[in-house]
């Protein structure tokens, strides 16, 4: 049912947990399905140094935020800024359509990160 990277990130799923300020963190939810993603990010010179997250959610859900995070590690703001869910959906291996919020969710939690002063 899930391609094999999707259940690589969802079963070692990197850069899990939350970072203590002066990082950025945010929290995203999608009403619908119910699942969280909680998002932080420490940047120095505009650059993201490090990232971790947490997500309560389904199995697509995790592992989109495994694979968000690593595409986000050495990003800048301006880099950042580009991001469309098409990144995260190819990097786990394509999402069924019932899995695509969870792509979503990840570009929701990048834009507020971006409006909540990261790299500030």
């Amino acid at each position: 049912m899930y391609p094999p990277r999707l259940i690589e990130h969802f079963q070692n799923p990197r850069n899990v947990g939350e970072l203590a300020p002066p990082a950025v963190t945010v929290e995203v939810s999608n009403p619908a399905c119910g699942d969280i993603l909680r998002l932080s990010a420490r940047f120095e010179a505009d650059v993201v140094v490090e990232v971790r997250y947490k997500v309560r959610g389904c199995t697509a859900s995790i592992a989109a935020g495994s694979a968000l995070t690593e595409w986000m590690a050495g990003k800048t703001r301006a880099q950042m800024a580009a991001f469309h869910r098409g990144i995260v959906d190819q990097a786990v291996g394509g999402l069924a359509a019932e899995s695509k919020h969870a792509a979503a969710l990840c570009a929701d939690g990048v834009k507020m990160l971006l409006e909540r002063g990261g790299g500030a």
